[in-house]
């Protein structure tokens, strides 16, 4: 049994002197291998974290030895309200919390020994790092993607602060601060807004042109929500005129009401007196549930009638108009056409309030709303007709009659780039007396040193606070700094692109310089991006579209920033349940480490089953590959074997070139946990033979330190006495030839019924198996002295005697 706290020790300390791991951009191919980067939490890394970062090594190191330059670097995104909060609470500055937490996160990656070159780690706290995540962001306000908006926000008054929506519970149908559960309203303030919606349809294109799981492009495809309608114009009898969008126009014939979402700003004009009241005092309850509550299919339907009539642009009828919260304002004009008949959510918003149901579609079962498709009825223009048609007929008729258009409208908001918080990146702005935004032009625009991080009572940041930092004079003009600050996604963004731009002396090569596009020419897109599928949405889509809007402005050269996207899967604790504290099934690395060593978890880790799997973490499973390590280390150190330059046996030969070949095809296709397979098969073989090719065992030992790089370092320096380290290596090659049997088992049959087995070179004749038949004892058995009357031989697979 090897002392792995000595030798893992060892070889870590000798991979930093060294510079083992030091980032090499050569003339050679390259591939890029990126891990989503770590919150560095108080907790440090746990054991859902090493699910995507022992693979991402594994091909890291697998790469390299293949003779690609590799890049395979880490950081930490490291703004965030965590770190706020504890500041908070315990008076401490979060930028002392945040660099005591990252160095216990390094330090727990050096242990597993990871191979990344730390010259490359980020950070998005970093001004010389967020100088750029300025820039990036003073390029959108310059290209009219960043524009300052009222946007309705989760305040609470008893903490005087806006809070996050992941900060937000629904407690008996209300929304409650998750700290302290107090009450939460929605409430306009001033926020930056990104017109991620400008994108919308490149986004969806590019999806076509990435290797990302369907389920995850399906999400993604879901959430921007292209839907293809028209808007059609609504009048009052009063003369007030406005749009509706409808991804149904073929329905106008029945459309029986329409909803209004509360917070429209329409809703105060087409209220009456006589409604104003019952109107007001239903916006208001509104504004305590969220928007995910509002939408829940099965919650009750609720509304109130504004004292308003619309007259149908095409049937002339007249229509109620409604408040109703299941409508969100944030989805195109925030109005809806009520169609019971073809509605499910419709139709119990009907019953509930005794409106006409009409079916203008074929429908038999007219106790709920039809959504199939059919023949319309009751519908002058269209009678007869199915939906697309209808619809065709419908916009035709509304732009010829200059009623409506046809209109695109998405699910996709714009979005909200503001916190009012002090851990975040500060925005490059300045507002003169007219509240007029300017951007300052000199980056980084550093966060001003503080004490003072508690939320100020209006709601705004604590920068608010900061009078001497807050106001600014420029050629004897006053300009307030802005006082919001940049969300936790904004320094994600980007980060891929900043592993490249950084250099070893901490500085930034410049976005827009030539070096840089030269380091993006060669590298981009990322070659392998593994993390969780949580992020399929907020971080790859907003990733996505920074990408691509740097490409428009030629700061990329790839529409697309990660190429291959895989989600790997959670381990679960050992009761199948997720892990979390409260369960108490959380998995410490650190405890692991001490007990059975990193290659033991490395090990373990990759051969628990497919790297996309979810599956529960077994205490055995790890004991196993421990195991098995002091089985490759006694081979090694312990047993009797010899280690020859010469040939050996044969069938061990074959063994070894079976085994280089389909590590090599198992790994290449993400498969860790075959490839390990595979390299027990082959130390099995070798234990039964007492002389090894010691070539061989050094093509073995690079293999290994994709796995098991400590062990494998050691075995490389100190039995087979090679030099340099083992990563440095080239990874082995195998001829073909010899990955095919050379002897096969033959089965014998008489009439067709197997009778026994001989052993034959494959592609022999009939007569060399015949004449080795005849000998087997079970086959001179049973012909017993007989003639055949045929012998049928089909080469490689069968020998039947026909009797």
């Amino acid at each position: 049994m090897y002392n792995h706290n000595l030798i893992e020790t060892r070889w870590q300390r000798y991979w930093l002197e060294n510079k083992v791991n030091i980032f090499v951009n050569s003339d050679k191919h390259k591939y890029y291998v990126l891990d989503m980067f770590p919150y560095p939490s108080g907790a440090g890394l746990h054991v859902g974290h090493l699910k995507g970062y022992v693979p991402t090594d594994i091909i890291a190191r697998f790469k390299k030895l293949s003779g690609f330059d590799v890049l395979h670097p880490i950081g930490w995104d490291a703004f965030g309200l965590p770190a706020e909060h504890y500041a908070i609470s315990t008076g401490n500055h979060p930028e002392d919390f945040t660099k005591k937490n990252i160095n216990i996160f390094r330090e727990q990656l050096q242990k597993m020994g990871f191979n990344y070159d730390y010259n490359k780690e980020v950070n998005t706290t970093d001004p010389n790092y967020y100088k750029w995540t300025q820039w990036i962001f003073s390029k959108l306000f310059e290209e009219g993607l960043a524009e300052i908006k009222d946007i309705e926000v989760n305040w609470c008054e008893e903490l005087h602060t806006v809070l996050a929506n992941e900060e937000v519970l629904i407690v008996d149908g209300k929304m409650v601060s998750e700290r302290g559960q107090f009450p939460v309203v929605k409430k306009p303030m001033r926020q930056w807004v990104l017109k991620i919606t400008k994108y919308a349809d490149k986004l969806l294109d590019g999806l076509n042109d990435v290797d990302w799981p369907e389920s995850l492009k399906s999400i993604q495809r879901n959430w921007i929500g292209r839907s293809i309608g028209a808007l059609v114009k609504f009048k009052t009898i009063s003369g007030i005129e406005f749009e509706v969008f409808t991804t149904r126009p073929d329905t106008i014939y029945g459309v029986t009401f329409l909803s209004i979402a509360p917070e429209n700003a329409i809703v105060s004009k087409l209220t009456t007196s006589e409604y104003k009241k019952q109107v007001a005092e239903y916006v208001d309850a509104t504004k305590s549930k969220t928007d995910l509550n509002r939408k829940d299919l099965q919650k009750d339907k609720t509304g109130v009638f504004t004292g308003s009539y619309v007259i149908n642009p095409i049937s002339n009828e007249k229509i109620p108009v409604y408040v109703a919260d299941y409508v969100l304002n944030s989805y195109a004009t925030g109005i809806v056409m009520g169609v019971p008949g073809h509605d499910q959510r419709d139709y119990e918003f009907a019953q509930k309030y005794h409106l006409p149901v009409k079916f203008i579609i074929e429908t038999q079962d007219k106790t709920k709303a039809n959504e199939e498709d059919g023949k319309h009825i009751n519908s002058r223009l269209i009678n007869g007709k199915n939906i697309k048609e209808s619809s065709n007929i419908i916009i035709k008729y509304l732009e010829e009659h200059r009623l409506g258009h046809k209109h695109v409208s998405y699910k996709l908001n714009d979005w909200i780039f503001s916190r009012q918080r002090y851990w975040g990146e500060p925005f490059p702005i300045i507002f003169d007396d007219k509240q007029k935004p300017h951007l300052i032009k000199e980056l980084p625009i550093a966060l001003p040193q503080t004490e003072h991080i508690k939320p100020t009572k209006s709601g705004e940041s604590p920068l608010a606070n900061l009078t001497e930092w807050l106001n600014v004079e420029i050629d004897g003009k006053h300009y307030r700094r802005e006082t919001n600050t940049m969300p936790q996604w904004a320094g994600s963004c980007w980060y891929y692109l900043a592993y490249l731009m950084k250099e070893t002396n901490g500085e930034y090569l410049p976005l827009d310089d030539p070096k840089t596009k030269e380091l993006f020419k060669k590298w981009l897109p990322v070659d392998l991006y593994v993390g969780g599928q949580e992020h399929a949405v907020l971080h790859l889509l907003y990733s996505r579209f920074w990408h691509r809007f740097l490409y428009d402005i030629g700061v990329v050269p790839t529409k697309e920033p990660f190429q291959l996207l895989i989600n790997q899967g959670m381990i679960l604790g050992p009761d199948g349940e997720k892990m979390s504290k409260s369960r108490g099934n959380v998995i410490n690395p650190n405890e692991l480490i001490v007990t059975h060593g990193a290659d033991a978890l490395r090990i373990h880790l990759a051969f628990m089953g497919p790297l996309t799997a979810s599956l529960p973490w077994s205490d055995d499973g790890l004991n196993g590959a421990r195991k098995w390590l002091d089985r490759v280390y006694r081979l090694f150190i312990e047993s009797n074997i010899e280690f020859t330059d010469g040939d050996v046996d044969s069938k061990l030969d074959i063994a070894f070139h079976k085994f280089i070949k389909q590590a090599t095809q198992d790994i290449n296709a993400y498969g860790f946990n075959t490839a390990i397979s595979q390299m027990m098969i082959y130390i099995n073989e070798c234990y039964a033979h007492k002389v090894l090719s010691k070539k061989h065992m050094c093509d073995f030992i690079i293999v290994l330190s994709c796995f098991a790089p400590h062990l494998a370092e050691e075995i490389w320096h100190e039995v087979l006495k090679q030099r340099d380290s083992v990563t440095n290596q080239t990874w082995p090659k195998y001829d073909e030839s010899k990955t095919i049997d050379a002897i096969i088992t033959l089965p014998i049959q008489e009439n067709g019924k197997l009778r026994a087995t001989i052993n034959i070179k494959k592609d022999a004749s009939q007569a060399e198996v015949e004449k080795l038949a005849c000998v087997e004892p079970k086959v001179v058995k049973f012909i017993d002295g007989r003639k055949p009357k045929k012998v049928i031989y089909v080469k490689n697979k069968i020998l039947n005697f026909i009797f």
